[in-house]
């Protein structure tokens, strides 16, 4: 009760019948008037001054009633007033969401980004949107069929909007199943209490065909004279207003090809196969904001080839020996040409023949040409030195365009009927060291031949025939005066080998005619014999490898290394360890007793350390996250962990600890095996800093588990989205 003045009530609706105040009337008022927005259902008593409901109140009908009441003395004359009394109606949940729509379609194609919304659903609720009432959740239900352990679909829960899962992004293929129903469900009170409201509705979702595909191998002609650019291809995006680009992983100078925002891909200039004969690059999309849209496609161009190059000869002049007795059908030698053009199509294929021959005596068809191998050959025996030394030939080269004149010198040489013969017989011994140097010249000998000097018929070829079977020696012929080098070849081992008897011959490469052999005069015979040199002690490998686990027990054995004296004094050697991480291990060391203690050898061992899951996982974040007060729904931040141990390891899952009203409050939601979002699951929040403990997992065996305090900032933002 209370003298007559301004007042405020607030009525929760519904209830029915019932008292609000009862004003106090002061002399010589009598009675009270109410007048405004009473609809019916709000009076007051005249007598007694009671303000009083007769019905029920509906703040979906009306959230607030204005009322003027003033107070009447005996003649109705106004004593005091008219004075405001406004009764604000309490909504209560008295009315369950709606959809706009018993049933939603919508289209979503193969590989569209997860995340990304393709249709929403919407609801509406009659009850007071500033009170949990009013806050809708959206969730999915029901998932028909749902052929995987997690859903395709996934829904915001607080826009509606439905998108691809990370999942659903992988395998939605129309070929599978093209059509899918969600059960779609709304519920009021922000979805936390088991006394809230809910809605559903089907949704009916058609999957397509994924527009965003890598167009097949594109071939392009070489050297084309069309205008520029040309139109050879092009991509779709599943997603509207991208931005196309091209991105190319070979570096090179300019890349020749070019992308419109129609997704049309251009050739930008002619292509020279022999240039380069194929490209690779990837198309993608990008958003506004400069971020991928799609996963990149891989584009491959091969550079179609023309007959545009014509044939080349290997050599300015091909100069061949022929012997003035060679018989008929004997190869003397081959024209070699190139053709820049694709290899094995007929734009590459030569064809050989002779055009001319110089001196054409005694006739002028003295030589064949194999016209697809370049092959030449004698026709008949003809040929005499007395006649023409040399012949010059003109050998036409042809491909199915152009042609090319090579040049061909042909040397009639003398016959080769003497054989090479040596000076001495024998060369007696050398001794040498075993430490020689390969390379090293230990003899020089000398043969003479008497055929035509500068030919192949008294060039001298120098062979060990025998006394060398590991080839430990090479001998190199000058070719002006066709003297022998005796060489090292190989290191000499006097433990292994201290003498060599060695039997040297001396060939032609040209061969000898019928009814002339090598003989006797064309051997020679010397003795090597190598001395014996104090070498260090040798191990039995050059490289040592072991695999361990970095948490390997102190003063375990991780492996043994042996070593020998070539000489053969001892087996055993002194080991110690050397290097950069020599302060990790110990060797157990065995002395021999030597001559020349002072040699020594090194071996190198690599240990690799086989990582072990000893390093919990850590939060990687610049600065803490925030979000912008007031909240609208569906913010999240970006979380992302680290872990020290080898990436095998680095695969985490993120999980809130703490109370229910942790839980209630927040949701974490993973990305990738490294990052993870942190939502909130309402916009009820305050002003202040948030503590959330987050557990982090890595995946070890067993894994090991990190849990941070995160400080949450829910503030008050700058134009720019961040805290002031």
């Amino acid at each position: 009760t209370g003298p007559l003045k301004d007042m405020n009530f607030s009525v929760p609706e519904g209830g029915g019948v019932r008292f609000i105040y009862q004003f106090t009337s002061e002399p010589p008022a009598v009675s009270f008037r109410a007048t405004g927005e009473k609809d019916g259902i709000i009076d007051i008593a005249p007598k007694t001054g009671i303000l009083y409901l007769n019905g029920s109140l509906d703040w979906e009908t009306k959230a607030a009633h204005r009322l003027q009441v003033e107070s009447l003395d005996e003649k109705g004359n106004i004593v005091k007033g008219p004075y405001t009394v406004t009764i604000h109606v309490e909504d209560i949940n008295d009315n369950p969401p709606e959809f706009d729509q018993i049933k939603y379609t919508g289209v979503v194609r193969q590989n569209s980004r997860p995340g990304k919304p393709f249709m929403y659903v919407h609801a509406t609720d009659r009850d007071d949107p500033t009170t949990p009432h009013g806050q809708l959740m959206y969730s999915i239900l029901h998932h028909f069929p749902n052929p995987y352990t997690e859903m395709l679909f996934q829904i915001d829960s607080v826009t509606g909007a439905i998108s691809p899962s990370k999942m659903g992004s992988y395998y939605l293929d129309p070929q599978k199943q093209d059509t899918f129903t969600l059960v779609v469900t709304v519920k009021d009170m922000a979805g936390m209490t088991t006394n809230a409201f809910a809605s559903s509705a089907d949704v009916i979702i058609t999957v397509k065909e994924s527009l965003w595909k890598a167009p097949p191998t594109i071939h392009i002609q070489e050297n084309s004279t069309q205008s520029y650019p040309v139109n050879i291809s092009q991509v779709h995006s599943n997603e509207p207003d991208v931005i196309y680009d091209l991105f190319e992983k070979e570096k090179l100078p300019r890349l020749p090809f070019s992308i419109d925002q129609n997704g049309v891909i251009y050739v930008t200039e002619p292509l020279d196969r022999e240039e380069k004969d194929t490209y690779t690059f990837f198309v993608v999309t990008k958003d506004n904001e400069g971020e991928l849209v799609d996963k990149p496609l891989h584009v491959h161009v091969t550079v179609e080839d023309i007959n545009d190059n014509p044939p080349v000869c290997q050599q300015a002049v091909t100069v061949l020996e022929v012997q003035e007795n060679e018989g008929a059908g004997s190869n003397i030698g081959t024209v070699f040409a190139t053709d820049m053009d694709k290899e094995g199509t007929l734009n590459s294929r030569l064809q050989f023949k002779i055009k001319s021959q110089v001196p054409a005596v005694p006739a002028s068809d003295l030589f064949f040409i194999q016209q697809d191998t370049g092959i030449l050959q004698l026709i008949s025996r003809s040929l005499n030195k007395r006649i023409a030394s040399n012949y010059s030939l003109k050998v036409l080269v042809t491909d199915a365009v152009f042609q090319t004149i090579c040049d061909v010198e042909i040397h009639v040489i003398d016959i080769n009927d003497r054989i090479p013969i040596f000076e001495k017989s024998d060369y007696h011994n050398v001794t040498v060291a075993e430490s020689l140097p390969v390379g090293t010249v230990i003899l020089e000998i000398q043969a003479t031949d008497g055929d035509e000097p500068a030919t192949g018929s008294s060039y001298i070829i120098y062979q060990v025939k025998e006394g060398d079977p590991n080839n430990m020696f090479i001998i190199e012929t000058d070719p002006e005066t066709n003297r022998g080098f005796v060489k090292v070849n190989k290191a000499l081992d006097f433990e292994a080998a201290p003498v060599y008897n060695l039997v040297i011959n001396a060939t032609n490469p040209e061969p000898l005619v019928p009814g002339v052999q090598y003989n006797s005069s064309s051997l020679t015979l010397f003795k090597v014999f190598v001395t014996n040199v104090d070498e260090p002690p040798v191990f039995h490998k050059t490289v040592y490898e072991r695999k361990v686990s970095e948490d390997i027990p102190v003063n375990t054995l991780v492996m043994t290394l042996e070593a020998y004296d070539p000489e053969g004094d001892t087996k055993i050697v002194l080991k110690e360890a050397q290097g950069k991480h020599a302060q990790y291990f110990a060797c157990r060391k065995r002395l021999f007793c030597k001559n020349n203690a002072a040699q020594k050898s090194k071996t190198t061992l690599i240990l690799h350390l086989d990582d072990v899951n000893d390093n919990p996982p850590l939060l990687a974040m610049d600065y803490p996250p925030f979000f912008c007060y007031p909240l609208s729904g569906g913010e999240r931040a970006f979380l992302q962990a680290t872990d020290a141990d080898e990436q095998w390891y680095s695969t985490f899952t993120f999980s809130l600890a703490g109370d229910m009203n942790t839980r209630n409050n927040w949701e974490i939601s993973k990305v990738n095996a490294t990052h993870a979002y942190l939502s909130p699951k309402h916009a009820n929040f305050e002003e202040k800093v948030y503590n959330i403990p987050v557990i982090i997992n890595d995946n070890g065996k067993p894994p090991l588990e990190r849990k941070v305090n995160l400080e949450v900032n829910v503030c008050k933002c700058s134009s720019e989205k961040s805290c002031f």
